[in-house]
């Protein structure tokens, strides 16, 4: 076995060679190719306004302006948590741990309806989505109704409350991805605060269960790599094998949340130095062996300025909606109090706004906002950070 803790320092040129690997060979989180395409070739079929949006969306060049509404989206139905995880910023949200109201069953229709476009929706922010009952459920449900395929993650804490394992499978939902970040209780619980590690596991062992029943394939773990479970590396792999998982993803990076605060709290407990080629690839076949297939998240350098095709692709085709319908620029800030582009519940207005045009306009002038820098590699002298003004403030 590989050694991740090694303690003698990585060559600055060695941890960029590893940084490029990660991002263009290591294998990444897809969806079931089979049932991906079998659902997008009818969800186009069934839509015709659908198909010509992606069609626009297909023949287009990244520009300030968009002939095309966005073709995905994730949206967040609840903003609020019972985990108090130490690298989440939903940890900050005390003493509630809730940081706006829950979105309508209403609010999420009209903006399904508004957005027809959409192939493609994340039905989960920085809440456990579960928090809102009946009514995630129902949006499930009703986005399955058109055809776009759904997908959402939980903490696995509440999937056994009245039989929610099955009524998340019955609802119809495309993929179920569930965040395991600890192989033991003691680790599970330091990270995950406010977790019960036993219960989780025994959700998991219920869910995967009820879907091998069903004979289908719906579920994935989900692992966050750092300081405190680094140690675990392929004890995940094994661990999910265990809980009857058929696909393991690991992130090997933190999120900083476009926040100085959070940059320097998860600069301090990141890992993704420490994952060599070697190390990832023993994993991989570690879950060959078991079958569990093993892939791998991670941002360090994933976006460049020196060419509109290796921009990130967010503001060209996606947003990320909060619980109290603010349009946010994506899942990697997932708070409108870092940006805020707008009011969702006039979400066509705002896809080509002044502040939505300027922002496509630093990515493709190279000025990345501040917040954004996180998912870039930082070179060039264009990059000076671009100041938006979004509802009379400016963000750098």
């Amino acid at each position: 076995m590989v050694s991740v803790n090694d303690p003698d320092p990585i060559p600055l040129d060695e941890i960029e060679a590893n940084r490029v690997y990660r991002r263009t060979e290591l294998p990444r989180p897809y969806p079931d190719p089979e049932a991906w395409d079998a659902n997008l070739k009818l969800s186009l079929d069934l839509y015709p306004d659908r198909k010509a949006n992606y069609d626009r969306y297909r023949a287009a060049k990244k520009s300030v302006n968009v002939d095309y509404l966005p073709i995905k989206m994730d949206v967040e139905n609840v903003s609020r948590c019972n985990f108090r995880c130490t690298m989440c910023q939903v940890s900050g949200w005390g003493p509630t741990y809730q940081r706006a109201r829950d979105m309508t069953l209403d609010e999420f229709k009209d903006l399904v309806d508004e957005n027809y476009g959409l192939i493609e929706l994340k039905l989960q922010g920085m809440g456990e989505p579960l928090l809102g009952r009946d009514v995630y459920f129902d949006m499930i449900r009703y986005a399955r109704s058109k055809q776009i395929w759904v997908r959402t993650t939980n903490n696995g804490s509440l999937l056994h409350f009245q039989d929610n394992y099955k009524k998340l499978i019955d609802s119809g939902i495309n993929e179920v991805q569930i965040s395991i970040d600890g192989t033991t209780k003691e680790t599970f619980e330091k990270i995950r605060v406010g977790s019960n590690f036993d219960l989780v596991v025994k959700n998991c062992k219920l869910i995967n269960d009820y879907c091998d029943e069903k004979g289908i394939l719906r579920t994935r773990m989900a692992t966050v790599l750092q300081r405190d479970n680094v140690d675990e590396f392929e004890d995940f792999v094994t661990l999910g094998a265990e809980l009857g998982f058929k696909r393991l993803s690991i992130t090997i990076s933190l999120s900083e949340w476009g926040q100085d605060s959070w940059s320097k709290a998860n600069r301090e407990i990141t890992v993704e130095d420490r994952i060599t080629p070697e190390i990832a690839g023993q994993a991989i076949e570690l879950g060959k062996s078991l079958g569990i297939e093993v892939t791998f998240w991670n941002v360090t350098d994933k976006y460049d300025i020196n060419s509109p095709d290796t921009l990130c692709r967010w503001p060209f085709e996606r947003v990320y909606i909060s619980s109290e319908m603010r349009v946010v620029p994506c899942c990697m800030m997932g708070d409108p109090k870092v940006m805020d582009l707008g009011d969702a519940h006039e979400f066509t207005k705002v896809w080509n706004s002044d502040d939505m045009q300027e922002f496509r306009r630093a990515h493709l002038e190279g000025r990345i906002p501040k917040p954004c820098q996180f998912c870039y590699k930082m070179t060039g002298s264009n990059n000076t950070p671009v100041q938006i003004t979004t509802n009379g403030e400016k963000l750098a």
